[in-house]
């Protein structure tokens, strides 16, 4: 059996609509995973059913969720708003 590496955070993310396409993209994502990785988190995409949600999961227990759309389109997450809360929620799960 496979286990998760310590410090690991699962992103689950679903299919959202960008140019009249619906489908699983990380292109809202980068911020986000960039966040996580300078604070030392190891990062795991995992493509859901759900349109327009984005789960933080440590251990089997969401710890954060959000839409989306909200996040800022690339960049480093660093002014996104979601993104720092999102850490604030994964740093008070470990």
């Amino acid at each position: 059996m496979w286990a998760m590496p310590q410090n690991s955070v699962v992103i689950r993310y679903g299919a959202y609509e960008s140019c009249g396409v619906v489908k699983h993209s990380t292109f809202r994502l980068e911020g986000l995973q960039a966040a996580l990785n300078e604070s030392g988190y190891q990062c795991v995409l995992q493509p859901t059913c759900d349109w327009n949600m984005v789960e933080l999961v440590i251990n089997g227990e969401c710890v954060y969720t959000c839409n989306i759309k909200q996040l800022e389109f690339g960049g480093d997450g660093k002014l996104d708003p979601l993104c720092k809360r999102a850490l604030a929620a994964v740093k008070d799960a470990y």
